[in-house]
């Protein structure tokens, strides 16, 4: 599983040179809100560019944040990054599983034309931007088998709505966000693909990052969106399970194995049912890249 998302603006090739170093798993190379209008044909270019040249060896996947599928500029986005064969598509600003499928039809074509292999581009959504997106988080089951994962933002959506805010002063979210990041992982784990927790804004603060990580990750999410290379460490620290917490669900899989007519086991003191079960093949299922 991927643990670390790391933005970096699609026009600046030093820093997308740069962030090769930064120990993310996966690296979005942002065409849509790093990227004014009047650079984005240059910044396809590069990002193109920039995938060819490093592509083959570089150990984070690389990804493409293209710009919303209602503009022209999404389009022309595809047209010159297809070709490179990214490994996938952060997509913004969806409204539904439909657009999934939509974004799915495009790459078909443009692997095909551009003699990528057919399914090689994988997509991911941001899929609480808009207002009419918080009531389809449950429209991505068997959209596509390129989706890999479901994501959020809590930055467009209090604009689509009129809201001056998408936090309180002591951090916590509001009421539309906090429903918003709920629902996103309830759509994500009823469309079987991992939650991935959206960025936290305050890239100096480490400590914050790490608490703000770790309820993530116990809420459910499995990696994290990362604006800046320095949380990138604590993001891969927060979301690697620790050598303890492998071997506990290690043994849970084992009890299970060797008792397989029983539903509730106890062990060493605790009732573990179906549900632990689960989690701990979540975890043992963790891979590094």
């Amino acid at each position: 599983m991927l643990r670390s998302w790391l933005f970096v603006p699609g026009d600046s090739p030093a820093k997308m040179a740069k962030a090769l170093t930064a120990g993310a798993d996966a690296l979005i190379l942002d065409l849509e809100d790093a990227v004014a209008a009047a650079n984005k044909t240059q910044a396809r270019e590069q990002v193109r560019d920039f995938l060819a040249a490093h592509k083959e060896e570089c150990t984070a996947q690389l990804w493409v944040r293209i710009n919303p599928l209602s503009t022209s500029y999404a389009n022309e986005d595809l047209a010159i990054i297809v070709g490179a064969g990214p490994d996938g598509i952060l997509v913004p600003k969806t409204d539904s599983g439909e657009d999934v499928r939509e974004l799915d039809r495009r790459l078909n074509l443009l692997e095909t034309v551009n003699g990528v292999l057919l399914g090689h581009i994988k997509i991911m959504p941001i899929a609480t931007e808009t207002a009419r997106s918080v009531f389809a988080l449950n429209t991505y089951a068997n959209v596509s088998r390129r989706l890999v994962g479901l994501t959020w933002g809590a930055e467009d959506l209090p604009a689509a709505v009129g809201a001056s805010r998408s936090r309180w002063d002591d951090g916590s979210f509001t009421d539309l966000c906090r429903m918003a990041r709920s629902f996103c992982l309830a759509g994500a784990a009823m469309a079987d693909v991992p939650a991935v927790e959206t960025v936290y804004p305050a890239f100096r603060d480490l400590e914050g990052l790490e608490a703000y990580a770790a309820r993530g990750r116990q809420e459910g999410f499995v990696g994290m969106l990362a604006i800046h290379p320095t949380q990138v460490p604590v993001i891969n620290k927060i979301f690697t399970p620790t050598a303890d917490e492998m071997a506990w669900a290690q043994r849970i899989v084992d009890v299970f194995d060797a008792n397989p007519g029983l539903g509730v086991i106890n062990l060493d003191g605790h009732m573990i049912d179906a549900p632990h079960l689960k989690q701990a093949q979540r975890i043992l299922g963790f891979v590094r890249r």
